[in-house]
């Protein structure tokens, strides 16, 4: 297969052809979904599916790459091809996404000089080294080389951000160097200012939106008359954040109406195709005015639902590409099955705060420093001190807080503060020689904006009665192995973690309840299913049958804040976003 620009057209094998594409992010979706989800993109009548490439996955240190399991993207890319799909595929090294920290590592906040998304020395060297080992296993993976990936962009909606031209540029120019050469494209909104900043020679502009194709194309008309005209990302949903009143949704006949607009235009990846999870704590945050962090679920009011069943969406959109294109798609295939697996009492708890160092061992600290410092990047922090004498009402303060804090004295909770709080301090009653405890959660860095840079803990000072408060013994908890914890009965206080097992007979597609707890996250035979908080909108997590195992299963609930009831949670069915 060839593929190529030819003036206003985009070409295989020498003939015009119009893009219908999909996005579907590997990194959320379980391997086992992929070839569903591939029949499932078939039958909605595309010919193309569209990938981002997540640098924090796939370097969760320096130096250290992984493209295993749900990160094989090669895997991934391979089982498109042999659907019958060509591949569009976003490296970034910046992707959006609603991911934690825009797809970057948090590793290169450790650099004292680094500056992200410009010709910062230290940022591209890093960056370069990354896109050597990616690019190495996509390079074969070219329409040039009889793979099935057609085209890939440089950066991601850097008109949006800043104006370092070179930049670009430099990327441009590698992955050439790097022996990339299908089209390259950008990505951005329709301003003039986007255009300007965020486009560059030799790569095809493209455009972000989810509505108004005329309006959104008139000045990329004006500026490129000459080129085909694609909608990179068409949004067909939006994302959760914690405490939004409900799921964001779209109305599925306007928005096969925008479908049908753009196809007459021209071409169109559907943004999202399915949008899947956020497992982990990989959900990102947008920090405008105030910080918002995503929920767990990234279904996005997509066409797949989180789980991959078919929506109302899935089939109007259906109609539209099989009226404009003429081609009647495969047929549909049928939705997993889901099972209600009923209550599974959580009998047995440990107490986070006694048992802090059987899971990390603490590190002295004059005064507390961010997150990054101590050489983690996810997951919570404590901060624990023993006082040298009375306290009595005196405030302690942070300068900065990422994102969400608990504080105890002697185990006792005294307070919480968030980072959006008008006032980020707590007032404190203690003796000499009680313990202070500052337990730290983090909840997603930005993955959009000029904040994108803000560090997670106790990044600035802290005060207690209006001093620096000196001599500190911090407890990094990226909560990745829980195997040292030591458990009895559900007693223990919280912050705690509670374990319970169930069995099953036939795996399937499941949703966890977890209405009895307040906020934390839930593990399942070592995986992590992400984060819940009982403020909504989302109220169950997406756990896929891969993840059960027939005969007994384990689980653990992390529970930061405490009980609304018996240490109970239910597995339903149906979603509740």
């Amino acid at each position: 297969m060839t593929f190529s620009i030819e003036k206003n057209q985009f070409c295989v094998d020498g003939k015009p052809i119009k893009l219908i594409s999909g996005a579907v992010h590997y990194f959320r979706n379980l391997p086992d979904t992929w070839d569903d989800i591939f029949r499932k993109l078939r039958a909605v009548g595309c010919n193309c599916v569209e990938t981002y490439c997540a640098w924090n996955m796939h370097e969760p240190r320096p130096g250290e790459f992984d493209f295993s399991d749900r990160l094989d993207i090669v895997r991934f890319v391979k089982k498109a091809q042999k659907a019958g799909l060509m591949v569009i595929v976003r490296p970034g090294p910046y992707i959006c996404a609603e991911w934690d920290f825009g797809g970057l590592p948090w590793w290169i906040q450790c650099e004292d000089d680094m500056e992200i998304r410009c010709m910062n020395p230290t940022y591209i060297r890093y960056f370069d080294r990354y896109l050597d080992v990616l690019l190495g296993k996509l390079r074969p993976l070219l329409c040039t080389n009889g793979g099935p990936i057609i085209m890939m962009q440089c950066e991601n909606e850097y008109g949006y951000y800043g104006d370092d031209r070179e930049y670009l540029a430099h990327l441009r120019d590698g992955y050439r160097r790097r022996g990339i050469d299908v089209p390259l494209f950008t990505s951005d909104g329709g301003s003039a200012s986007a255009f300007a900043d965020g486009t560059v020679e030799g790569c095809l502009p493209t455009l972000n939106f989810g509505s108004r194709v005329k309006e959104n194309f008139a000045e990329h008309d004006c500026r490129f008359p000459d080129v085909p005209k694609m909608c990179m990302e068409m949004w067909d949903g939006w994302f959760d954040a914690w405490g939004d009143e409900a799921h964001h949704t779209t109305d599925a006949k306007t928005y096969a109406g925008v479908v049908r607009d753009m196809l007459r235009k021209g071409s169109m990846n559907m943004y999202m195709f399915i949008g899947g999870t956020n497992f982990g704590f990989t959900a990102g945050a947008n920090h405008d005015k105030k910080f918002t962090p995503d929920v767990t679920s990234y279904d996005y009011d997509a066409l797949l639902s989180e789980c991959g069943d078919t929506t109302e969406k899935y089939f109007a959109v259906r109609d539209v590409i099989t009226e404009i294109t003429g081609h009647t798609p495969p047929d549909v295939p049928a939705n997993r099955p889901k099972k209600a697996f009923g209550t599974v009492k959580l009998s047995q708890a440990a107490a986070l705060l006694p048992q802090l160092n059987a899971l990390s061992k603490p590190i002295h600290s004059e005064v507390p420093r961010a997150m990054e410092e101590y050489g983690i990047g996810y997951g919570y922090i404590a901060y624990r001190t023993r006082l040298s004498r009375d306290y009595h009402e005196a405030s302690l303060s942070f300068e900065s807080l990422g994102d969400r804090a608990n504080v105890f004295v002697n185990d006792r909770l005294i307070g919480k503060v968030y980072v959006n709080d008008e006032t980020l301090s707590v007032n404190v009653t203690a003796q000499a020689g009680d313990i202070l405890t500052v337990l730290v959660e983090n909840m997603g860095r930005t993955n959009f904006g000029p904040k994108m840079m803000r560090k997670k803990g106790l990044p600035g000072r802290v005060l207690l009665g209006g001093k620096i408060h000196f001599s500190w013994e911090v407890t990094p908890l990226p909560m990745t192995d829980l195997t040292a914890l030591r458990y009895g009965d559900a007693s223990a206080k919280t912050p705690a973690f509670f374990r319970g097992t169930f069995s099953v007979d036939t795996p399937a597609d499941t949703f966890l309840r977890t209405d009895n707890f307040t906020k934390g996250f839930a593990v399942l035979n070592g995986f992590n299913l992400g984060r819940f908080w009982e403020i909504g909108p989302q109220k169950a997590l997406y756990v896929p049958a891969s993840l059960l195992k027939k005969g007994e299963n384990e689980l653990v609930i992390f529970e930061s804040d405490g009980l609304k009831g018996e240490p109970e949670v239910t597995f339903v069915d149906q979603p509740s976003l």
